[in-house]
């Protein structure tokens, strides 16, 4: 399973530790993931998803699941995602 946010497509990133002395190594900036059960209001159901620390509060700051999903591109999002976007649109509510 790769390290990648779920919603927003977050990965790791590449830099480097600078040392007082200036020597350079590189090292690896991982996102903080967490594996979260959030609930579909549209779907009536929980659905697991691993997700940034920031994704699950931006979630939370746009009303929940259904809203975030409804407003994402599917660029960024996940296959799983993608298809739960799918599922929620075609609800009728």
């Amino acid at each position: 399973m790769t390290r990648q946010c779920e919603l927003t497509g977050t990965k790791p990133m590449v830099g480097r530790n600078v040392s007082h002395a200036n020597n350079k190594t590189k090292r690896r900036f991982l996102p903080n993931l967490q594996e979260t059960s959030l609930l579909s209001d549209s779907l009536g159901r929980t659905v697991r998803l691993r997700l940034t620390t920031a994704a699950l509060r931006t979630v939370e700051k746009q009303g929940g699941l259904d809203a975030f999903l409804r407003k994402a591109s599917d660029e960024k999002l996940s296959l799983r995602a993608r298809r739960l976007k799918r599922l929620i649109e075609n609800r009728p509510e």
